[in-house]
């Protein structure tokens, strides 16, 4: 039985129609020609480069290759000093690529330690800030070489996710190879001994801030050494020894802001932090439960003139001191940004670093989704994660969409959104900010940002409010995009927004079910390789599929979105893909009711994906619970004038399921073999195969047997098993004959009158008669006559054993894994009494064929 992976690419062209008149004051270097074409190469040099900022970095490539001056200009320096790869996989080549314009790159983002590896080929000797994400395969050797590469770096970051591999010896190589380092936030190192940061300390004077995030052990007593520091985050970090922090990081003269949220610090330690750390202005305490069962520790903060942020805090309100001039204590925020441009260097620093820190906690804080926060994220998280999104920051944008995107969703498996939350995000106008976001040229936000649109659109006021505030064409827009998390994202809140009936026609209309199908097309295109089907499942792209297969009514998606899954489930052999297709909620139910679809194209896609999905036996008894015989049934005996490979599809979906006992009886219940019969008669040699296989697994059961003699079947077999330019249609055309006159289907033969019980017994050895012959015809053309002869005469173990041992078929070896239970039934057939010897002798045939495959796959 063949996993059948499919692929399709649609092509066509889209016609870009411009306006002959002026909007711009290069209006007249875009007049139209004669030709009615536009030359975009008289733009001015200036105008250009405008565009170009624009653009994304896979946009600026593509327009730079146009032609030879804009050859020049899309290379210019201030195009490419600041670089944002987490979107591609690039190896030494790309890098290598991009190497002649990253001469003055300033700032790099990178995702994973495969992009890690091939960052030094792009020689930005200049660069100043690094930062990465999904950084758990991160060495310590590969880390090292990065900083000896750029040892002009002032800000490294790497996180939020744990860097597993990373360890002391490679924060000693940064401080060895950094001294002009300002900033180093590392997050989930295992441990940060006492030589790590003494190498920090004495080999970088300009530390201002070090972030030791999620650690397991720091060495607390030599972070008293970075005199230099201003900042400190230590949040998430376990097995700190409070006792003896306070007195030694009361030695940090320079320290404005702490972070201790996530921790077990007690009341008295941070109190000492108030009374001993003079420097300090802000204490970042949130989600520490100790602090928040003594609220006469904010007293104690206020007495010091300290800044004490916590969940029991209103955290606007705390913060508004440091701007007297600020009327409503909610736009703290928004009026430093104004008042930033009078450039208050100190104001700004500690502003810069607590909005990083805000939003980095309020993230991890959504991704644990502790008991007893409604009130804190009602009353002011969503305004804070919403005046975050405004920041000039781009990081803290994007983690603050991704908390948007996390907080509202109260049940991740159901998809489950708090109204009081998403109502919240509304009121604080979160609609316009994420679809300004959204907007963006930058793929990270616009990612982020429609993450959250598509989990707010859950909410049906929210949805609305998307709709009518231009979010469908947006989303449609972004789902056409090349960076995958972008269309992928997009796509999710177009699924979303599907579901309001007064949004389909808008969706329709701005191109988004053309999107969707592209999108779902692409997966599909993607499943079909082993390794890029392991990558779609690794980011949830069976969660999405199955979505599209369930919730979307237009057919190009859902047979795109079968195709997809098909193909995911067809490389069974080397990943997990097809248990975890079958095992994701509400899957196999989706694909037995696309099988009853109107479409011929949907119907195909999800028989071929459920003929892969019962390779496995769970998925097989999955299926059937899910009501797959019957649909099966339905479909087979619907599809006689269908396309072969519709026929083929549906043949092979009930083969598959029949390996199960109990589905081969239920399928002859339902009335599967008279179709199957049919479709054995076919033209096409891939639907002799499934058919005749599927007929092979139902004759191993008696009474199906009796009802594949009853249905006319014996001669749709015997032409099968004579005429067919199918050799492995041919074998199991014989298996299925040798099986049914082994002598076990006699008994059922004889129930009923006396005279009915006559009237088959005669029926049924006319159509023995009739099978043993082409069983022997077909076994003569591979064994030796003379042989075969001298075994027929005699049951003498010698001459069967000639004949057994001389027959090889090579077909036997893709049928091992099909039926489980043919061994068994092989051996009854061969050692029945009643059998015709020409019966046993096939049936100790194929055996001796599965046990010459068993010997040669576990050499």
């Amino acid at each position: 039985m063949n996993r059948r992976v499919r692929r399709k690419c649609a092509r066509g062209s889209q016609r870009l129609d411009l306006p002959n008149y002026p909007e711009t004051e290069d209006a007249d270097n875009l007049k139209l020609s004669e030709e009615g074409v536009v030359d975009w190469t008289r733009l001015p040099d200036d105008t250009v480069l405008q565009l170009f900022t624009h653009l994304n970095y896979r946009d600026r490539a593509n327009l730079s290759s146009t032609c030879k001056s804009w050859r020049s200009l899309g290379a210019s320096p201030c195009l490419w000093q600041s670089l944002d790869l987490r979107a591609h996989k690039c190896d030494w080549g790309i890098t290598d690529s991009l190497a002649s314009r990253c001469s003055n790159l300033q700032k790099l983002r990178f995702r994973g330690a495969d992009n890690a590896d091939s960052l030094i080929n792009l020689r930005a000797k200049n660069l100043k800030e690094l930062s990465g994400d999904y950084c758990r395969k991160l060495t310590d050797s590969t880390l090292a070489v990065i900083v000896a590469r750029h040892k002009l770096l002032e800000s490294l970051q790497l996180g939020p996710d744990f860097c597993e591999r990373v360890s002391s010896d490679a924060i000693v190589a940064i401080g060895f190879c950094c001294p002009n380092l300002r900033k180093l936030r590392l997050s989930g190192i295992r441990d940060v001994n006492g030589e790590a940061v003494n190498a920090l300390a004495k080999h970088c004077p300009n530390l201002t801030e070090i972030g030791f995030i999620d650690c397991l052990n720091i060495d607390e007593v030599a972070l008293a050494n970075v005199v230099s520091l201003r900042f400190l985050s230590v949040a998430g970090t376990t097995n700190v020894k409070w006792g003896s922090v306070g007195e030694h990081w009361s030695k940090l003269p320079n320290l404005k802001g702490l972070d201790v949220s996530r921790t077990d610090v007690v009341p008295n330690v941070v109190v000492r932090f108030f009374s001993s750390l003079k420097s300090l202005k802000i204490l970042c305490a949130f989600n520490c439960s100790s602090i928040e069962e003594d609220t006469s520790v904010v007293i104690k903060s206020k007495s010091h003139g300290k800044m004490l942020l916590s969940f029991f805090n209103d955290t606007f309100k705390d913060i508004s001191p440091l701007f007297p001039d600020t009327e409503k204590e909610r736009d703290v925020f928004s009026d430093w940004r104004k008042e930033s441009k009078k450039k208050d260097e100190n104001l700004d620093e500690i502003m810069t670093w607590l909005e990083w820190i805000l939003s980095h906690s309020l993230l991890r804080i959504a991704e644990s989704n502790p008991h007893g926060l409604d009130q804190f994220w009602l009353s002011q998280g969503a305004d804070l994660l919403l005046n975050l999104m405004q920041s000039s920051q781009e990081d803290v944008q994007e983690r603050a969409a991704t908390g948007l995107a996390t907080f509202v969703v109260i049940d991740d498996e159901n998809a489950n959104v708090d109204v009081g939350r998403a109502e919240a995000v509304m009121k604080g106008g979160g609609i316009q900010l994420l679809l300004g976001l959204a907007r963006s040229w930058k793929e990270g936000l616009q990612s982020e940002a429609t993450k959250a649109i598509a989990n707010l659109s859950v909410n049906p006021a929210f949805a609305k409010s998307v709709a009518g505030g231009g979010g469908i064409t947006i989303l449609a827009s972004l789902a056409r995009s090349m960076n995958r998390l972008v269309a992928e994202e997009a796509a999710g809140g177009l699924w979303n927004l599907s579901v309001g009936e007064e949004h389909k026609g808008a969706i329709a209309e701005a191109g988004g079910i053309k999107a969707l199908e592209r999108a779902a097309g692409a997966l599909a295109n993607l499943a079909a390789d082993d390794k890029c089907s392991m990558e779609v499942a690794n980011v949830g792209g069976i969660n999405a599929l199955v979505t599209l297969a369930r919730k979307c009514k237009h057919e190009g998606v859902q047979e795109q979105a079968a195709r997809a899954l098909a193909n995911l489930a067809a490389h069974g052999d080397s990943n997990t893909n097809n248990a975890a297709v079958g095992q994701e909620t509400g899957a196999l139910e989706a694909l037995v009711l696309l099988i009853r679809s109107q479409h011929d194209g949907v119907r195909q896609e999800a028989a071929g994906a459920l003929w892969n999905l019962s390779f496995d036996d769970r998925n097989r008894e999955g299926i059937a619970s899910a009501g797959g015989v019957e649909a099966l049934v339905a479909l087979a005996h619907s599809c006689s004038n269908a396309s072969p490979s519709l026929q083929e599809r549906a043949a092979g979906a009930l083969w598959g399921l029949s390996v199960s006992e109990a589905n081969s009886i239920a399928i002859g219940r339902e009335g599967g073999v008279a179709p199957l019969i049919s479709l054995a008669r076919s033209q096409t040699e891939d639907v002799h195969e499934t058919a005749a296989g599927a007929l092979w697994n139902l004759a191993f059961n008696p009474g199906n047997a009796l009802r594949i003699v009853e249905d006319g079947g014996v001669p749709a077999l015997i032409h099968l098993c004579s005429s067919s330019l199918s050799k492995m249609a041919r074998f199991m055309a014989a298996l299925a004959l040798a099986y049914m006159f082994d002598g076990r289907m006699d008994e059922y033969a004889l129930i009923g009158s006396s005279s009915e019980g006559s009237l088959k017994s005669v029926g049924l050895e006319r159509a023995r008669r009739m099978a043993l012959k082409h069983i022997e015809t077909f076994v003569l053309t591979f064994a030796d006559p003379q042989a075969f002869s001298a075994a027929a005469l005699s049951s003498a173990p010698a001459p069967l054993a000639q004949v057994t041992d001389s027959a090889r078929i090579l077909e036997a070896a893709e049928l091992k894994s099909d039926v489980s239970g043919a061994p068994r039934v092989l051996r009854a057939a061969a050692a029945a009494a009643s059998a015709p010897l020409e019966a046993k002798i096939f049936a100790r045939i194929v055996l001796r064929n599965l046990e010459h495959h068993q010997i040669e796959s576990s050499v």
